[in-house]
């Protein structure tokens, strides 16, 4: 995927995607298994209204590389305060004008499989069961969303 920005008519855009959708998006990283981890297949049971973006929050590391396994304040605090997401869905309203409802002319910001950037604070959160266990979601309104990750979104660590 190019880093230039589309502009999409609303009738035609994608408004959700799957993990396994997104894998095969990936263009410009290699997903592995520590992305199984970090984004597992979950239904947020979720469609967002207007101009939300509805985003699945990365999963914290249980153990580091070298297998030493991370305590739970450990993953507390990662799991606050990432700010890597995979965007999973959209409001049919998002990146549009809110007085015109046509597409916004620079384009879409971020589409439904792509990894971006999200606040560490505000949004509305909820998590829901995996088989191995919870996956984070979020929504924002499309404004909020900071930008959009064009390499591996694994290579970026979470600070306090």
């Amino acid at each position: 995927m190019s880093a230039a920005l589309k502009t999409v008519p609303v009738a035609e855009r994608k408004l959700s995607a799957s993990v396994s959708e997104a894998k095969s998006r990936v263009t410009s990283f290699s997903w592995g298994g520590d992305h199984d981890w970090a984004f597992p297949e979950a239904s947020p049971m979720f469609e967002p209204y207007g101009s939300r973006v509805l985003v699945q929050v990365r999963n914290p590391q249980i153990k580091t590389k070298g297998g030493i396994i991370l305590t739970a304040d450990t993953k507390d605090t990662e799991k606050w305060n990432t700010q890597v997401a995979l965007v999973r869905a959209v409001g049919p309203l998002a990146f549009c004008n809110r007085e015109t409802m046509k597409p916004w002319a620079e384009g879409l910001w971020c589409e439904p499989g792509e990894f971006v950037r999200v606040p560490k604070y505000g949004g509305d959160r909820w998590e829901v069961p995996t088989k191995d266990g919870t996956a984070m979601f979020v929504v924002y309104n499309d404004l909020d969303v900071i930008g959009r990750f064009l390499a591996d979104p694994l290579a970026v660590k979470a600070f306090i």
